[in-house]
């Protein structure tokens, strides 16, 4: 079972408003020109979701109808609206309150440049977009809906790129909106932050999340046939160094970790979920703690996996893995666990103790290692041990449960190589500097209430992110090079106004 690419058979709505008003021959031209921008953006390649050209909006009926249609068909996660000539705003409002998906205004225009010389009253009715969207642009603001804007010429490959990046959060939503999350067992005990709010989450961000006991996943790990078996442990060879006790004399603790990802792999195929989360503290009869298997969950099935029952991580992995497909890096778990305050050398390391996915990049090839673990009473684990491989503006983002509503929270950090060995570490981990410092951002998360546990993402970054959690209408707390401690507790107090005033989701 592959990732399955997430953007296949889906599309995004190109909407383009006009009116009768400049006759027949204006409106052939706006659809051919139309047409052009359309081609032209699905031919740079740095869009990952189809772009459909659907025919000229020229009505408050014809908007209602394309709106209904957009948010009733699943094969659209997006609208983008455009307004080649002036289109009364009047005639979108019951379309933008009946649109269900999310929505970006593209600012453009079909010509580069004014045409200085030869610019006369014709070519101003046709190509007034400016005026057009700036109208549009009042309507949206008014009915207080949430939308991507986007200013550029189309043939500017930022334009494409801004677009891309939030179709790759449209596919974020529609993954989370059609998320199952498996739970073998409940929470770690007495852990707050995991803690949450499942019904709320299914209303907010649309995914299912629900109980299975652990001894159904023991049945499903006994079923499985030696053959796929074999074909993980082979496939284990061919990406990962693999230690040699593993491959001789501890070979059948090897075959039992590579047994159980097989029947999580197949118990949650079955059940149609693409997110899964385990609890040490709960573990029937399956002889080791899960730890290759879930490490894989990103890389190769897409999927999001936390530990200690902390499905709103889970969750993120998951989004996390498809805003991110077909880009460098990826999506993992991930948990603070320690500080370097050396000054000028400031840095953070995060871990787990078996979980954090390869998908993130490492240095160096991913060792295939087991080594005792001092909870959960079961035999020795088998876990891959790496370092993340360094990145420029990664982020790692948590999602809390702030009573009234989620709060997410992000921080922008660079993932560098670590200043030693690290050789008696027997896990996989990654250093990172967090912007704008370790102090800072580390007084920043605590007073939001981060969580310890985060999504790291190394494929998409900020931009991504803003634009799920503005699709979402949820709250994002940035924390990046701009920060300061002030400004944070003002912008977070400010936030929580807000949040609180607005009823909207």
């Amino acid at each position: 079972m592959a990732f399955a690419n997430p953007f296949d058979n889906k599309e995004i709505w190109f909407g383009v408003g006009s009116q009768d008003l400049y006759g027949e021959e204006a409106l052939r031209q706006v659809a051919a020109q139309s047409a052009q921008i359309v081609d032209a953006l699905n031919a740079t390649g740095r869009i990952p979701v189809k772009l459909v050209l659907k025919p000229t909006l020229k009505s408050s009926d014809s908007v209602k109808r394309f709106m209904v249609e957009a948010s009733a068909d699943d094969r659209c996660i997006g609208v983008i609206a455009w307004m080649h000539t002036f289109s009364p705003a009047k005639m979108w409002i019951r379309g933008l309150e009946s649109l269900r998906k999310p929505l970006l205004q593209l600012n453009t225009q079909h010509h580069f440049e004014i045409p200085w010389d030869s610019i006369d009253m014709d070519f101003m009715n046709l190509n007034q977009s400016a005026h057009g969207d700036r109208e549009f642009g009042y309507i949206v603001t008014r009915l207080g809906i949430a939308r991507k804007i986007v200013v550029g010429h189309y043939s500017d490959p930022e334009v494409a790129d801004h677009i891309g990046t939030w179709a790759r959060a449209c596919a974020g939503w529609d993954a989370s909106n059609n998320l199952k999350v498996m739970r073998w067992g409940d929470n770690m005990r007495n852990v707050a932050v995991t803690e949450g709010d499942k019904t709320e989450a299914e209303r907010v961000f649309g995914a299912s999340i629900n109980t299975w006991a652990v001894n159904e996943l023991v049945g499903y790990v006994d079923k499985v046939k030696e053959d796929q078996v074999k074909a993980l442990i082979e496939d284990y060879k061919a990406k990962y160094d693999v230690a040699p006790e593993l491959l001789d004399a501890r070979y059948d603790e090897m075959f039992v970790a590579a047994k159980e990802e097989a029947g999580m792999v197949n118990m949650m195929g079955d059940y149609g979920t693409a997110a899964g989360v385990d609890n040490f503290e709960d573990l029937g009869t399956l002889s080791q703690l899960p730890g290759v298997g879930p490490q894989r969950f990103p890389s190769e099935y897409g999927w999001g996996f936390s530990a200690e029952g902390d499905w709103k991580t889970a969750v993120l992995v998951r989004i996390g893995a498809v805003m991110g497909y077909g880009l460098d890096g990826g999506a993992s778990l991930m948990e603070d666990y320690s500080y370097n305050f050396v000054p000028g050398h400031e840095m953070n390391m995060g871990s787990h103790m078996l979980e954090v996915s390869p998908s993130i990049g490492a240095i160096g090839k991913p060792r295939l290692e087991i080594h005792p673990l001092g909870i959960g009473g079961k035999a020795d684990p088998v876990r891959l041990v790496f370092t993340g491989a360094p990145k420029k503006d990664a982020v790692v983002v948590s999602m809390s449960d702030v009573r009234e509503r989620f709060r997410l929270l992000m921080n922008v950090v660079d993932v560098v190589e670590p200043e030693g060995s690290l050789k008696m570490l027997p896990c996989a981990r990654a250093l990172w500097k967090p912007q704008p410092s370790l102090k800072v951002s580390a007084e920043c998360w605590l007073r939001a209430g981060g969580s310890h546990h985060t999504c790291m993402t190394t494929s998409v970054g900020r931009e991504a992110w803003e634009d799920f959690a503005r699709i979402a209408g949820v709250e994002l707390a940035t924390i990046d090079e701009d920060t300061t401690a002030r400004g944070f507790e003002r912008d977070l107090e400010l936030s929580e106004m807000v949040h609180r005033l607005d009823n909207r989701h």
